[in-house]
């Protein structure tokens, strides 16, 4: 009776087992060995799981991972992508060989790729579909995003587009990475380029940004983009030259830092130069300031300074105004327009509470007085000048 009993409950379990085995790893997902995965991968793109049976996390994933299978195996256009599975207790060898060393590893082979780029997100079906669409290149950033403005930077790190692009890298420097989301390279770069982003977040000199390129083929390729990522220097909407060292965040942000002093000092040898020239005209040149002169310069009589950046749109449109206005103050004595380039002196442009360019501040006797904010016209700003000298003489 009792060996009865103890048969009739090892059937029970055994159906349990069967039934649980088969609810839990369906047939949906195409299962390889070895020969069958080297034959069928690069063929055309596959999502494959790596998974072990007895693995509590394998086990919870089964229904979504089928359910994943039975949505795109049964996709009748070429198999776009085939979702499949790999038992690593039986394939130990060909597990071995694609680096695993946990379980469930997924990872996305794209065709004619002979490495997968491992998938690291949530697990949820949402997430799932969103990864392989995106490893396909059919996310559309439009859908997203409008058209007419960069993607909002997040912590820095804006995201252009074809459409954005050439828009948001017109004036100024920016460093730009080219990447794809299912290059494992770019992966491994992506958590340090928003370090660098975040850096560099609040200065106004340089702005860090990133184009994929699985969407964004049109600017990829005008920037003849071949390998991924690429990291190009951007000045001024043309390409200064392609990064090629480390990418730790600590010899990236290295790199930035000697570009942008490299800039300030051929600015700065620029204007030494227009100096020179400006020998043969009567007129004196706007006074150019620094972090040694500043407090000397404005200590006596009104000094109105221009706060900028070489790169900046709005101030290089000022500029002739502002060579015009010194030029007009020239004869009236007490009055000096001034400049600061706060890409050389930027210690200088905080303390002074700058924000943005161009700013416009009247000093007088070392004291500031008034920031100037009305149109940036010749006129309006001679007479924002008389008005605060009267107004102090009062």
């Amino acid at each position: 009776m009792v060996r009865t009993l103890i048969t009739l409950c090892g059937v029970i379990l055994s159906s349990c087992y069967t039934v649980m085995c088969t609810d839990l790893y369906k047939d949906n997902a195409i299962k390889y060995d070895e020969a069958a995965f080297k034959k069928a991968i690069g063929k055309v793109p596959h999502f494959v799981k790596f998974f072990a049976p007895w693995c509590g996390h394998c086990k919870r994933l089964a229904p979504t991972w089928d359910e994943l299978a039975e949505k795109y195996n049964e996709i009748d256009d070429g198999n776009k992508v085939v979702i499949s599975k790999v038992d690593c207790t039986t394939e130990s060898q060909l597990c071995a060989d694609q680096g695993i060393t946990g379980y469930p590893t997924l990872k996305f082979f794209k065709t004619d790729a002979e490495e997968g780029v491992k998938y690291r997100g949530p697990r949820d079906l949402a997430s799932l579909e969103a990864f392989i669409s995106e490893s396909l290149g059919e996310t559309n950033a439009d859908d997203v995003k409008g058209d007419d403005a960069p993607v909002g930077p997040v912590e820095g790190l804006a995201e252009l587009t074809d459409s954005t692009f050439h828009k948001a890298v017109e004036n100024g420097q920016h460093f730009v990475k080219f990447y794809a989301p299912w290059c494992g390279h770019c992966q491994k770069l992506a958590p340090v380029w928003e370090a660098l982003a975040a850096t560099y977040e609040h200065d106004p000199s340089l702005k860090v940004a990133k184009v994929d390129c699985t969407v964004n083929r049109q600017v990829c390729n005008e920037f003849e983009v071949k390998a991924y990522p690429t990291l190009l220097w951007i000045e001024d909407g043309k390409t200064v030259e392609k990064y090629q060292g480390g990418r730790s965040h600590e010899e990236l942000k290295g790199y930035c830092d000697r570009m942008r002093k490299q800039a300030a000092e051929d600015h700065h040898s620029q204007s030494n130069d227009s100096s020179e020239d400006a020998k043969d005209h009567p007129q004196p040149p706007v006074v150019e300031l620094s972090d040694k002169n500043f407090d000397n310069a404005i200590s006596q009589g009104v000094t109105f300074v221009k706060f900028f950046a070489p790169w900046c749109g709005h101030c290089k449109r000022l500029a002739p105004t502002w060579e015009e206005l010194s030029r007009k103050f020239a004869v009236t004595p007490g009055v000096k327009v001034a400049k600061v380039d706060c890409t050389v002196y930027e210690e200088l442009c905080n303390t002074k509470d700058v924000q943005g360019y161009p700013t416009l501040v009247l000093y007088k006797n070392g004291r500031r007085l008034a920031e100037f904010n009305g149109a940036r016209e010749l006129d309006v700003l001679y007479e924002f000048v008389e008005q605060h000298m009267a107004h102090d003489e009062l």
